[in-house]
Formats: C-alpha cells, structure tokens, sequence
C-alpha cells in the first residue's frame, strides 16, 4: 500500500483528501505545517508527498527546495494557486506535478499511482478505452492497433477523458486540463477539439451529456 503524507493546513480539505485517498488504496497521514511535513520525512518512509504552496509556517516551494536537500521523494503540488509563473516555479525547484484545486478525486488517485509508479521505476500503465489504447509514455494513441496522429491538446484532451472514464466533464473542467491560467480561450475550443477526436477515434467513444458536459465510455454501446 502505498504511503502519501498530506501537507495541507485547511482542515476541510486535508479530511476530503484523506478520507478519498484511503477510499483509493492508499495509506495516508497528515500535517498542517511545513516543519511537520519535514520532520515527518526525515523519521519514516512516505512514497508521496502532496504539498498545498499557502502554509502557515512557510511557503510550499520552500518546503519543497528543504525536502530536497535530503530526500527524493516525489511531490505533487495541489493548490489554487493557478498562475502559469507558480506551476513553472513548482516544477524548477523539484515537483514531480502541479494539480490546481478543485481536482476530480478519481483523476488525482491516478496521477498518484502514476508518480509512484514512476519512482519504482515501472513504466506508466496504458489507459484503455474501448478499441484505443493510449500510452503516457511514448505519447502515442492506437486504434484497433493502428497508430492515431493526435495534437498535443488533443492527446492531453484525450487522457483528461480516459483518466476520468464514465464521469461527465464540463467545459470548464476540460479548458483547465488544456490551457494555462489567464490564457486566452476561444469559446469553442474544447467542442473544435472534441470533434477532432471524433473524427479520428470514432463517435462511441467520447458522448455530449446536453447542458453539463461530456463523457468517455469505456466500453463500446451494445448493438
């Protein structure tokens, strides 16, 4: 079972956290403060760091870049902090992910699993749905096992939807996968992407749900 330590001083959300996480197969521990965290990973072994940047006691990135003078455990950053500046700083100063809050709990298991896979040294699992397989670390998409050419958005866009399988995502939800925050987006942007994916993966795979969002399937309509 894998061991994450949540650093996060908002009551709230550290319960929300834990209590999705354990739900998840995870073990799970918690602290308020940076010191806390810090002393926590200097006594027992944790695969997981998820790190909130607003703390009381110290910044996150400060914590980070004390973390990593002793330990390479990976650090996912979740925080509302949205601007592009932060995600690059985040990620220079040794983050292993950047995830802005609200986050679908679902999605945040897998990218957990996916970063821990990565520290043991195991390749990242391929995401299936329906008759295509894409593979997060080639970058590459099959259909049928034929190679699909996607754009970098539509890849993203793509494992946004396979991540989240068979829950609806808004518009919103998806231009937060796709763009930078502050970026300019045009109101149709995640619908000429959508129609792309159509276009090439076929109609049954991503479903329109009228006046909410859209939905992947996993598994093909019966006939």
């Amino acid at each position: 079972m894998p061991s994450i330590l949540i650093v996060e001083d908002e009551i709230a959300i550290a319960d929300t956290l834990l209590f999705a996480l354990q739900g998840e197969g995870f073990g799970v521990q918690r602290v308020a403060l940076a010191q806390e965290a810090l002393a926590t990973l200097r006594a027992i072994p944790i695969d997981l760091v998820i790190l909130d940047v607003g703390l009381p006691d110290m910044s996150g990135f400060e914590c980070c870049k004390a973390l990593r003078r002793f330990s390479a455990v990976p650090v996912m950053f979740l925080t509302a902090r949205a601007e592009e500046v932060d995600r690059v700083v985040g990620l220079e100063i040794g983050a292993d992910d950047y995830v802005v809050k609200p986050v679908d709990l679902h999605e945040l298991a897998a990218r957990l699993r996916a970063l821990v896979r990565r520290a043991h040294g195991q390749p990242q699992e391929c995401l299936t749905a329906q008759d295509v397989v894409l593979d997060p670390a080639s970058r590459t998409v099959r259909k049928a096992d034929v190679a699909i050419a996607l754009s970098n958005r539509e890849f993203a866009l793509l494992q946004a939807f396979m991540l989240s399988a068979g829950r609806v995502l808004s518009r919103e939800q998806l231009e937060q996968q796709l763009y930078s925050w502050g970026q300019e987006v045009d109101s149709n942007a995640i619908e000429v992407h959508i129609h792309n994916l159509r276009r090439k993966l076929g109609n049954t795979l991503i479903h329109t749900v009228r006046g909410v969002g859209y939905t992947l399937m996993r598994d093909a309509p019966a006939p």
